[in-house]
């Protein structure tokens, strides 16, 4: 099977190319100008299986009729594409025109499920973005294990996951965004347009701004990341990487709360350790109901 790869920017295309090719899938590589690492163009000159077709943003009839000739008839995509793009100067096809003038709001969910409806409606069947990625799937429990040398949230930390569950799932309800940033069972930042590494270094900017010694109120940061109630699996997936726990360090974050099962943990090992040495606790939640 030729897999269609609707590649956006940092390394999940990366990851989900290296798993399709190990499965021996040939893949035809959409790559969005305004996003895509120009790296995949040396993946593609090493390897006959790959072919890369470079695409303006605003090109959804051009991307059907790339995928209708190579003959693929599945696709994933893999890659942040940032949402505010919709408002930046990109010309969409009339294809693309046609499909945002028909939304009853530009949300990422709608946005990109109708994207993913006008595919299907010409015979290109958007799969899951983790279809080849399972193993990189947070499984329940804490990540930072102290036989590890890590450690699990306390009794504080504890406290701002609570109230962070419930805010964030109120937001990631209404498809604003997946990531709240806490203190002191206080919301300090909501994740937007921006994306979470912004929205905690937003947060830690604040805390800064803050004058005097903290005497009966932690300061510390908590980071809670939640999947969409009714998360599509196909795209907008929640994903955690080494360039998260940077920015909880540089934003003095000493814990994070992912959904087990439904966030993608990259350069897994790499990011426990560099947790653990910075003494960030990482923990992996059931969905709450």
């Amino acid at each position: 099977m030729k897999l269609g790869l609707i590649a956006g920017n940092g390394r999940f295309p990366f990851l989900l190319l290296d798993a399709a090719r190990a499965e021996g899938h040939g893949v035809v590589v959409a790559a969005i100008r305004q996003e895509t690492d120009p790296e995949i163009d040396l993946r593609a000159a090493a390897d006959p299986s790959i072919t890369v077709h470079w695409l303006s943003l605003g090109e959804l009839s051009r991307l059907i009729e790339t995928f209708q000739n190579e003959g693929v008839s599945k696709a994933v995509m893999a890659g942040q594409v940032k949402h505010k793009q919709i408002f930046s100067s990109i010309r969409p096809d009339w294809r693309l025109a046609k499909l945002l003038l028909n939304l009853r709001t530009r949300s990422t969910d709608v946005l990109l499920g109708a994207v993913a409806k006008v595919l299907g409606d010409e015979g290109i069947e958007l799969i899951s973005s983790t279809s080849f990625l399972e193993p990189l799937l947070a499984q329940e429990g804490v990540l930072t294990t102290t036989e590890a040398g890590g450690r699990a949230p306390d009794d504080e930390e504890r406290k701002n996951i609570d109230y962070g569950l419930k805010v964030a799932q109120a937001v990631a309800g209404f498809d604003i965004g997946q990531t709240v940033v806490v203190a002191a069972q206080a919301c300090v930042a909501v994740e937007a347009m921006e994306g979470t590494d912004a929205a905690i270094e937003r947060a830690g900017q604040l805390m800064q701004t803050l004058e005097g010694e903290a005497s009966t109120l932690e300061r510390r940061l908590t980071v809670v990341k939640v999947a969409k109630p009714n998360q599509d699996m196909r795209f907008d997936v929640p994903v955690i990487g080494t360039a998260t726990i940077e920015t909880m360090i540089r934003a003095n974050a000493s814990c994070l709360s992912v959904e087990a099962g439904r966030t993608l943990l990259f350069d897994r090992e790499t990011l426990l350790d560099r947790a653990r040495q910075a003494g960030i606790a990482i923990v992996a939640l059931p969905r709450r109901q």
